[in-house]
Order: structure tokens, then C-alpha cells, then sequence
């Protein structure tokens, strides 16, 4: 099934300049703000912290940069009340679009977002005018030369995913959404390195683009996602083959 093609992406960013790694750094941060502020400091008790910490580690995010955003944010130090808003659009060629955001102004991330899609051909829409072409899932990624088959398919089976599908250099694994944490601590427990977990927008149809279109969306989706206040975004374009 679809959806794998965010986890490409950040394995290539992971390989950029430390500049981009310091900006996943400071977005994470923002969830880890969040999720303290919901659930309180200790990821022993709040599922959402100790998801966005995994989720730190997985892309390489200093263990001391972890603990300082939790204290900071448990003390009241992260220096912003973020809100999480989602916007909705069009690329050019008909391509969806699904951006994240969690911003300490609403104003500036409306103006910096729609000044993009306006940019490279796009515009925004309403509330629920590209949703509906994307399911909301749990996924998991586990590496090929982490795990045997027979393995990953036990492990998902017993703790409660709804599919695995074999990709080329790694298994996929699908859940609902409230069912991540258990199946991805599952795999963790078990001695399983985890390469990726988040909830993602899994468009249901993918639309196949000729390499110029594709480059087109891959540069709008390239300058939304160096907006600071942009945490993920999810298109139905196919641009793997760009990879």
C-alpha cells in the first residue's frame, strides 16, 4: 500500500547539512513541548511524549537535546503556546495537499503557507476538501537487516496491527492510529529497532506525474516543509521515482 514515500524522504534529509538537522531538531522540539504540556513530563505515564521521543531518536536527535526540551517545556521555559492547525489544498496538476503545522502565530504560518501554494501554482482550500482522499494510519518502519519476516509478521499479528506489507528494503507496518504506541513499543520490547512510527496521511490513490510535474510538486513540497512552523506534509503525487 501507499504511504512509505515520507519515510524515503527522511532518510534523505537525515543525510543533509546540519542545518537541516538542526530544523527537524527544533521541530521536534515543538512536539515535544506539546506533548508535555497534555500529558505531563514523564514518558512512563503519557504515550504522546514517549512516542515524540522515539521519534527524536529516530532521527538521530541527541539524547541531552530530548531531556532539555522536556525540562524546559515541564517548566514552562519552551518559550511558546504552540496550537496545531492543519491546512488543505491544491498543487499544481491536481495534486492534494495536507499540511501540518504547530505555530505561535496563527497569522504568520496562514500568510507563509498560502504564500507558497500561490507561488508554485497552487491554492489553499477549506476545512475537509482534500481529506477525504487520504486515510489516517499508523505507520511503522522496520528495516530489512533489523528483523526476518516470519518475525515482523508475529509481532504485528499478536500486538494488533491491521497489515504488513514487504517493501523492497524494509517492512511496513499498518495500524490504526490509536493502536501505534502499543505496536511500535511491541517491536521496541522485543529488541526490534524501529527505523520510523508516526500517524500519516495514506493518500488512498496515488496520482502518477511525468518527471517535469513531479519536480514541480517536489520543489513545493521541499519549500513548505522548510517552514518552521511545518511539521509534515502529505500529498497523493508519486514522486519516489525522484528519490
Amino acid at each position: 500500500m501507499s504511504g512509505h514515500s515520507k519515510w524515503h524522504n527522511i532518510q534523505a534529509t537525515k543525510n543533509k547539512a546540519d542545518a537541516a538537522r538542526g530544523k527537524i531538531f527544533t521541530k521536534i522540539g515543538r512536539e515535544i513541548a506539546v506533548a508535555v504540556k497534555l500529558g505531563g513530563a514523564d514518558p512512563n505515564i503519557n504515550n504522546k511524549l514517549y512516542d515524540v521521543i522515539q521519534k527524536a531518536k529516530q532521527n538521530n536527535m541527541p539524547n541531552e537535546n530530548i531531556q532539555r526540551s522536556i525540562k524546559k517545556a515541564a517548566g514552562g521555559e519552551d518559550g511558546g503556546n504552540y496550537d496545531s492547525i492543519t491546512y488543505e489544498g491544491y498543487g499544481s496538476h491536481g495534486v492534494a495537499f495536507i499540511v501540518e503545522c504547530l505555530t505561535d502565530n496563527r497569522n504568520r504560518t496562514a500568510a507563509d503557507v498560502r504564500h507558497l501554494f500561490d507561488k508554485y501554482g497552487g491554492s489553499l482550500g477549506t476545512a475537509g476538501s482534500v481529506t477525504y482522499m487520504f486515510d489516517y494510519k499508523g505507520i511503522i518502519v522496520i528495516e530489512k537487516s533489523k528483523a526476518s519476516e516470519d518475525e515482523v509478521m508475529m509481532l504485528a499479528l499478536d500486538s494488533g496491527a491491521d497489515d504488513v506489507s514487504n517493501e523492497e528494503d524494509y517492512y511496513e507496518i499498518v495500524t490504526k492510529p490509536e493502536m501505534l504506541h502499543t505496536v511500535a513499543k511491541a517491536f521496541e520490547d522485543a529488541g526490534l529497532e524501529v527505523a520510523s512510527s508516526e500517524v500519516n496521511y495514506v493518500p488512498q490513490n496515488e496520482i502518477e506525474l511525468d518527471k517535469d510535474a513531479a519536480v514541480s510538486i517536489s520543489k513545493l513540497v521541499v519549500a513548505l516543509e522548510d517552514l518552521d512552523d511545518v511539521q509534515n506534509v502529505y500529498t497523493n503525487a508519486n514522486l519516489d521515482f525522484l528519490d
